[in-house]
């Protein structure tokens, strides 16, 4: 099994793990490669390459322990064991504490509401990328690793098309166009032209809580985040 560093990637390992680990004959013929390389931007020679010098280890009860207590820790009913989780020994899966430390900082702020990928959009747009190409393409640019192309775009969506929106420009048919269409909301993504407004110019600078005017209604792991539960992290964690 191959895995590299993104969040998602980590996620998947540990959910993969926890699953193995109620199934020993499995675990018997299980190969590991952690890698620090984004494996899906390799091509297959490049990949060939690297098995010359990514060992492959054996899956031992400390990765299958230190899986298991990391996904139930995130799939719990709020975040307090994942804050707990960062501090704790997680040597076995070397890859696993930076990737969690990206997921907490996408929790909403004590400050503004919204989590590390949604400030970095203000912080773009407000900079004058007003393109969704740069925001959602542009990794290194943006410098968070959680969020696909498409649950990006949910996320600017939030923050444009709300009661009170602190971004303009983006298309107003994604309001009527269903997540799984692909294609049209492509399309709608590639005709905007984003700008902050004034009250995102507020949030920005930390002046304005985002949450309190808008709604909020998503998932972090295993806890569902709503105006009127929402866990707070910044250098604590704030409960509801």
């Amino acid at each position: 099994m191959w895995f590299d560093s993104t969040p998602n990637d980590q996620l998947q390992l540990i959910w993969l793990l926890d699953h193995l680990r109620s199934h020993p004959e499995n675990v018997a013929k299980t190969k590991l490669r952690l890698i620090a390389f984004r494996l899906m931007a390799q091509d297959a020679k490049a990949i060939g390459k690297s098995l010359s010098y990514i060992p492959d280890v054996d899956v031992t009860a400390n990765e299958l322990e230190t899986a298991s207590m990391t996904w139930q820790a995130y799939c719990a009913p709020t975040p307090e064991a994942c804050i707990d989780l960062v501090h704790r020994d997680l040597s076995a899966l070397p890859m696993l504490r930076p990737a969690f430390i990206d997921l907490l900082a996408e929790l909403p702020s004590n400050s503004t509401g919204l989590g590390a990928t949604e400030m970095r959009f203000l912080e773009l747009i407000a900079r004058g990328y007003e393109r969704t190409n740069a925001l959602f393409h542009l990794g290194d640019l943006r410098r968070t690793r959680v969020f696909n192309e498409f649950e990006l775009g949910w996320l600017l969506q939030g923050l444009a098309l709300g009661p009170r929106p602190a971004v303009a420009g983006l298309d107003d048919e994604l309001r009527n166009i269903d997540r799984e269409n692909l294609r049209d909301r492509h399309e709608a993504y590639l005709r905007s032209r984003l700008s902050l407004t004034a009250f995102g110019r507020t949030v920005l600078a930390g002046r304005e809580d985002f949450s309190r005017h808008n709604p909020i209604d998503r998932w972090w792991g295993g806890t569902r985040l709503t105006n009127d539960r929402l866990w707070r992290y910044g250098s604590v964690l704030t409960k509801p």
